[in-house]
């Protein structure tokens, strides 16, 4: 019998290297003194990274039902750990379509499926502790660039671009491999000590059904989550590319504290993924997404207004940490709603909603500054998208509600977290 922590370990080791894209930015620079690419040619690397996550993740989530996670993971280290290895030989010969190709398009098919394949195991592992044990997870892929970000900065410079890429690619596909080694899901009717007692006995709240991923597509409640998901990316993502100009207008920062700035904000992303899923365990997925979008509402429609540094800093910091939150309570959720049979097909549906969002957050944010001169101008627009957002999260409820009826009337009780 597999140790659920060590497979809580294995899915952070997973996370700690595919989240390592979020530090691409340490490649920009170099590459575009080296070879005189633009920024947006560079940039595009990092955009059809994320675009075939959200691509892959929603294709192979089947793969990962069907096969297994440590397959799954395998799978995600070869594709990821030769996708960036490959960017070396990309560097070499100075070709920006052959780094298209490795980095974008076969890291970013590495990240899809290692992003699902841990997390839909762990949320079978934690029946107990859902939103714990996939915020642990998710929150590795979040502290990720932190980690990696110095890492990358010295390599650069120590051993070139290329051999950074080499190094790297190496060093991932090891971890990634090692730790899919050991995935596992648990055997058929597993439950930790004393779980079963407490869900006959009332005491623990039980899945609100039993679907496959094309069973799920066909339910309301599914694009609600869609909705909820990429509205909390959308309008989070834009904060994330224009904090430092925002911070810069707003409060009058320079250049390098708005960008020290960032980099301590960038850990409140993380704590959140973890802070935020293990409230979600007792306070219920319904009431910790409803909070989110209340909160945040406020928030993004102060924030243009706010010229006090520390009152500007807190909300900032509350908004990073919903916007990493909003990540990893949503495979929780998923398993609440749909139960755990193809819970990693369907977290690769859902996950559209983040391909999307990468795309629409950054480019609007930076559309509203180009036609109003501000990015506080976007603000406003967000915090409309987070009404949006707060209606479907109340909306949804209507719906467990229905379901709930419905089995009821069918003579079968059911609970929801």
């Amino acid at each position: 019998m597999k140790n659920r922590w060590l497979i809580v370990t294995s899915a952070v080791g997973i996370h700690i290297s595919i989240g390592s894209v979020y530090a691409w930015s340490n490649f920009t620079t170099p590459l575009m003194d080296e070879f005189q690419w633009s920024a947006s040619q560079v940039q595009l690397t990092f955009s059809l990274a994320i675009l075939f996550l959200g691509l892959s993740a929603a294709f192979l989530g089947h793969f990962v039902e069907k096969h297994g996670p440590r397959k799954a993971g395998l799978l995600a280290a070869t594709f990821f750990g030769i996708g960036v290895f490959g960017s070396g030989f990309a560097v070499k010969l100075e070709s920006l379509p052959l780094l298209y190709i490795c980095y974008g398009v076969l890291g970013g098919i590495g990240l899809g499926v290692g992003y699902i394949a841990p997390v839909s195991t762990l949320v079978k592992w934690f029946p107990d502790r859902r939103g714990f044990a996939t915020g642990l997870a998710i929150m590795g892929f979040g502290f990720a660039a932190a980690i990696s970000s110095p890492i990358m900065d010295s390599l650069i410079k120590s051993v070139g671009i290329a051999n950074t890429f080499f190094i790297l690619g190496a060093a991932y596909f090891i971890v990634m491999t090692v730790s899919s080694l050991y995935l596992e899901k648990p055997p058929v009717d597993w439950a930790p000590k004393g779980f079963k007692e407490k869900v006959k006995a009332g005491k623990v709240a039980t899945d609100l059904s039993q679907l496959t991923a094309n069973e799920a597509i066909k339910t309301p409640r599914f694009y609600y989550l869609w909705i909820m998901l990429f509205i909390n990316v959308t309008c989070g993502i834009a904060i994330l590319s224009a904090a430092k100009p925002l911070a810069q207008e707003s409060i009058g920062l320079s250049t390098a504290e708005a960008a020290a700035l960032v980099g301590v904000l960038g850990l409140f992303n993380g704590f959140g993924r973890i802070g935020w899923a293990s409230a979600s365990d007792y306070l219920g997925r319904p009431n910790t997404y409803t909070t989110f979008f209340a909160m945040q509402i406020i928030l993004f429609a102060l924030l243009p207004f706010t010229t006090i540094p520390i009152l500007f800093y807190i909300m900032l910091a509350i908004i990073y940490t919903c916007y990493g939150g909003g990540f990893s309570a949503i495979p929780a959720y998923i398993g609440d709603l749909f139960g755990t049979k193809q819970l990693g097909a369907i977290h690769g549906y859902i996950l559209t909603a983040w391909a999307a969002a990468g795309l629409a957050g950054p480019m609007f944010a930076a559309w509203m500054k180009d036609a109003t001169g501000s990015y506080a101008n976007s603000l406003m627009f967000f915090s409309g998208l987070f009404v949006i957002a707060l209606v479907v999260s109340l909306a949804i409820r209507l719906e467990i509600k229905k379901v709930k009826k419905e089995s009821s009337v069918a003579n079968k009780p059911v609970r929801l977290a």
